[in-house]
């Protein structure tokens, strides 16, 4: 289930807003520009399905955003931990996860994102406010381009997405140089409170 928390950009002391409600989530990011929506979710397709299934499974959602937006390029992404240990993964994902976790923006595509399995995070810092969207299958963002955000998929990520991009260059991030990600609940801490 989605959870969108807003805090004031001073710090999570005081909480702004806490909701699972989606109607409530899409109307508060709608203001900041952020489209929120949920797909129908694809019980049958498993959290580690390759390429060829999700977009198999999500054929006419991705085809009608494909044809409202205009995009280029479509992919999919997923990190899932593998059975027994493994420390090369380990170190793998704790990169992966570190690329995203410092603020920064997108100068020439939005950051358009839909998670078929999993969870993951998008912090979203604007109008002096940080947003923290907890995403879970079903639930689609688009963060529009210029708007200062990082994502954190925690130190165990296990997620898939499909990602939907403008420019054939990708992800392509600017970084501001703020240390504003480090005074916020990271996705760990926030998992363990919402799955509680």
């Amino acid at each position: 289930m989605t959870l969108l928390t807003t805090w004031p950009e001073s710090g999570p002391e005081t909480v702004v807003r806490r909701t699972s409600d989606p109607v409530e989530i899409a109307a508060a990011l709608a203001v900041v520009g952020v489209r929120y929506e949920q797909w129908p979710v694809r019980e049958d397709v498993p959290a580690d399905a390759d390429s060829d299934t999700v977009f198999a499974a999500y054929r006419t959602e991705i085809d009608k955003l494909n044809a409202e937006e205009g995009f280029r390029t479509v992919d999919v992404v997923a990190l899932h931990p593998p059975a027994g240990d493994d420390p090369e993964w380990a170190g793998k994902a704790r990169a992966a996860r570190q690329k995203f976790l410092a603020e920064h923006t997108h100068d020439d595509d939005d950051e358009v994102r839909f998670f078929v399995a999993g969870a993951g995070i998008f912090y979203l810092h604007v109008g002096g406010e940080v947003h923290a969207v907890y995403c879970e299958k079903g639930d689609l963002l688009g963060v529009p381009r210029g708007t200062t955000h990082w994502f954190d998929m925690g130190t165990s990520p296990a997620f898939t997405a499909i990602r939907f991009f403008h420019e054939e260059d990708g992800w392509i991030g600017t970084f501001t140089g703020s240390p504003i990600a480090d005074r916020f609940p990271d996705f760990d801490e926030i998992h363990a409170g919402y799955a509680a």
